[in-house]
């Protein structure tokens, strides 16, 4: 006890005498030296705004990212470059203004940001490489609660990455197509991700960290872009863990486009445009080119299985055991759906007609698993339906992976509701655990307490030991079971963190049945 004790007394006093400065010296990149500048605690160095690619602008719009430029002396690396071209709003509940994007906008925006506890490059530290979400129409690494450096105290290089967005980042067309010299097109905003991936694999030892020992990460449409590059033969050994959260499960590959419908979609943008070739569309402003293309925080302008940076739908290569094989760390949180307007609340029988459209000759069973005979009934089957699903889908998922894959996979059921507005309404909504992750819940003004700090702790706790080591298990944590196809349990992070069933095995028999035909839908 006497030297538990000391022990604490010894981590206290460096908690209140941080640490000297990290890197505080010039690095050496591949495109020159970059200097970084201290974080709130000096013990981090943060590097933002460093280019991985050229900026994709005049002709190189609608290409492959490019080397960036050399420089000459020092590039300080000080500010967050641009974000990618999107629609900057304060915020879209439940996504309130740390969740957005709020910098500048540009095509020149293909720049990621370090933050490294290392005090010199040979330390050799694990590093996290994270890919934000946004539905592949916004988001940024500038987002608040993206910033690294609560996360890089714990001893983990942190990387934020910006990617080309909509029909800059996933506009396919056989003009395209044709010139690229490989047949294909549309996945410029993967290729980015892959570029930045690349840099980070021949650059990041500068900073301390180990090109080793890369996990990548990212949520919602970043978790798809985390499953992009688990089956994209341009990026394999690039990467040794992934984590994808809010982003597993058994429907093929979210409806992605194959070449020739994404080719054919392009061409009706670009005679919507009136633009009668490629050279034509490139020459236009983008304020022009990216009007009318967003509906919302959506768009139709997404990755394309191409057959070269995506060669097949993900469900089909892992089947075939041609995925990147590395360790997976991944789920969902329990209100997936919060954001919808009718969220629970569905009229009794709209909600029963939906049902019997949806399921046909398997809604009466879904009635008997998810029985209503009112209205608040009926909002509590809709929940837990949705919920269900999600959780089924992700275990069809884990098991498909398994019959295949070598290394272990981890999933999790966030249940914790973020305390602030509208709270009840939302509930664990998606996104909701990436503030925990990060443990960035000092960029909002939202009621935090004491137990939301301990959750974080946790969390972050969970996420560093899967960085490092691809097992998200450590001394002093409840432990995280591996996936097992014959125990179906997931383990629930948040409001509790232990393993818990993934649904009683009639639930999981009808979503599996549901699941095997062709028209199932991921909600």
């Amino acid at each position: 006890m006497r030297r538990l004790h000391i022990g604490l007394l010894a981590f206290m006093a460096v908690l209140a005498h941080p640490l000297p400065s990290a890197i505080n010296e010039a690095v050496r990149t591949t495109g020159g030296l970059v200097s970084g500048v201290p974080g709130s605690d000096p013990a981090v160095t943060v590097f933002k705004g460093i280019p991985y690619a050229a900026p994709p602008v005049g002709d190189l719009r609608w290409r492959p990212p490019q080397p960036p430029p050399a420089w000459q002396g020092v590039r300080k690396a000080a500010e967050f470059s641009p974000s990618c071209i999107q629609l900057i709003v304060e915020e879209r509940k439940p996504w309130t203004y740390e969740f957005m994007t709020h910098n500048q906008i540009s095509e020149d925006c293909l720049y990621l940001n370090v933050w490294t506890p290392a005090k010199s490059a040979a330390e050799r530290l694990p590093v996290f490489f994270w890919i934000h979400g946004g539905g592949n129409v916004e988001g940024s690494a500038a987002v608040p609660i993206y910033d690294g450096e609560a996360l890089a105290r714990r001893g983990v290089v942190v990387v934020t990455i910006n990617y080309r967005l909509g029909v800059f980042g996933f506009l396919a067309h056989p003009e395209l197509s044709a010139e690229s010299g490989r047949g294909v097109s549309g996945n410029y905003g993967t290729l980015d991700q892959i570029a930045a991936l690349r840099w980070v694999h021949e650059n990041i030892a500068a900073f301390g960290g180990d090109p080793n020992r890369i996990a990548i990460a990212g949520q919602s449409a970043g978790s798809r872009g985390v499953h992009n590059l688990m089956v994209s033969p341009l990026a394999r050994g690039l990467f040794q863990r992934a984590i994808a959260q809010s982003g597993s499960g058994i429907v093929p590959n979210n409806r992605a486009l194959r070449l020739a419908a994404a080719e054919q979609q392009g061409v009706k943008f670009a005679e919507s445009k009136g633009a009668r070739s490629i050279k034509e569309l490139r020459a236009m402003p983008w304020e022009k080119v990216e009007a009318g293309t967003r509906v919302g925080s959506t768009s139709s302008f997404q990755p394309v299985i191409d057959g070269w940076v995506i060669p097949d739908d993900h469900n089909a290569i892992f089947r075939a055991g041609k995925q990147n094989d590395v360790p997976v760390l991944t789920g969902l949180t329990a209100d997936e759906q919060s954001s919808q307007p009718n969220y629970g609340t569905i009229p009794l029988e709209e909600f029963r007609k939906q049902v019997e459209q949806r399921f046909g000759d398997l809604a009466a069973t879904f009635f008997k698993l998810y029985p209503f005979s009112n209205q608040a009934e009926a909002g509590e089957a809709q929940k837990a339906s949705a919920r269900d699903q999600g959780l089924v889908s992700m275990y069809l998922w884990a098991a498909q992976r398994a019959k295949t894959a070598k290394t272990e996979a981890y999933t999790y059921y966030w249940t914790h509701t973020m305390p602030g507005p509208d709270a009840a309404r939302y509930g664990a909504f998606h996104t909701s655990e990436v503030p925990y992750v990060f443990n960035t819940l000092n960029k909002s003004m939202r009621p935090w307490t004491e137990e939301d700090r301990r959750i974080a702790q946790m969390l972050g706790s969970y996420w560093v030991n899967f960085i490092a080591t691809g097992n998200p298990n450590g001394a002093g944590l409840p432990v995280w079971p591996a996936f097992r196809e014959d125990a179906a349990v997931t383990m629930e992070i948040g409001d509790r963190f232990a393993p818990r069933p993934v649904a009683d095995k009639a639930k999981i028999d009808f979503f599996r049945v549901y699941f095997d035909r062709p028209d199932a839908t991921a909600r």
